[in-house]
């Protein structure tokens, strides 16, 4: 099924600084999708040419804590590449569709996320609209899996088995791309995603995956558990410090 006449609905907004690219004054550039004004991201990272793009100065990203995190410009010019083709290809393939849908309490991705034959709908904070965008990372990495082209767009888990080691890759974009939009877009912060992003950032992803979802993943948090002694405890106080509770899924974990 094509879906280019839906696609051609959404209309790009065009705000920012020269040649589309983030500024320090201004939110990412608008755009509505069936009259939702959502995904301000999209447009920005689409209108620089590749070979002339200059992103700005990354800026540091602080927690009330105090814990802080610096990206390095080197890496965040590397998200910006395979990012801004991620989402050209959200955009302009009529192969599939994939829909954003606010929400006043959006769920994390992983229950926020429906697909069905060619489409997919992410469910996304409606306070934080930079959120949507980068919420479509993930929805384009499990529709593309489910088509049979995750090679094309994660060449790393082009031999993983479904499930959680490819879930992990996933995830672990999806914090990148939060990360690319908090120090180069100023987006505003979402705990859901900002857990995320500090947990990929500090080392402790799969304690945080194998915690958060641990009824989803039993045998690999299980597996994990015994591979690394110690490490749930850990990151339970790394959490603990950081935010200032413990983490998400920690009170409903197998084996408490």
């Amino acid at each position: 099924m094509s879906h280019k006449g839906l696609k051609s609905l959404v209309a790009v907004g065009k705000q920012g600084g020269p040649g589309g690219r983030p500024t320090r004054s201004g939110r990412w550039t608008d755009l509505a999708v069936w009259g939702l004004s959502l995904l301000p991201v999209m447009s920005v990272i689409l209108a620089a040419c590749a070979s002339t793009r200059e992103l700005p100065p990354a800026r540091p990203i602080i927690v009330r804590s105090g814990v802080r995190i610096v990206a390095d410009s080197q890496r965040l010019n590397r998200i910006d590449e395979w990012l801004r083709r991620q989402l050209e290809n959200i955009e302009e393939d009529p192969s599939f569709l994939i829909t954003v849908t606010p929400r006043d309490t959006a769920p994390p991705p992983w229950r926020g996320l429906a697909i069905a034959g060619d489409s997919a709908e992410i469910l996304a904070p409606r306070e934080v609209p930079d959120a949507g965008t980068v919420l479509m990372v993930y929805a384009h990495l499990h529709l593309m899996d489910r088509m049979g082209k995750i090679p094309e767009w994660l060449p790393e888990a082009a031999d993983l088995p479904r499930g959680y080691p490819l879930e992990r890759v996933i995830m672990r974009r999806l914090a990148e791309a939060w990360l690319y939009a908090r120090a180069v877009a100023d987006a505003g912060p979402w705990s859901i995603l900002d857990e995320l992003m500090y947990a990929n950032e500090f080392g402790y992803l799969d304690a945080y995956l194998l915690t958060a979802r641990a009824g989803q993943f039993p045998d690999d948090r299980r597996r994990w558990l015994e591979e690394n002694p110690g490490r749930e405890d850990e990151f339970r106080t790394w959490f603990q410090r950081t935010f200032g509770e413990d983490p998400p899924g920690w009170a409903e974990r197998p084996g408490r």
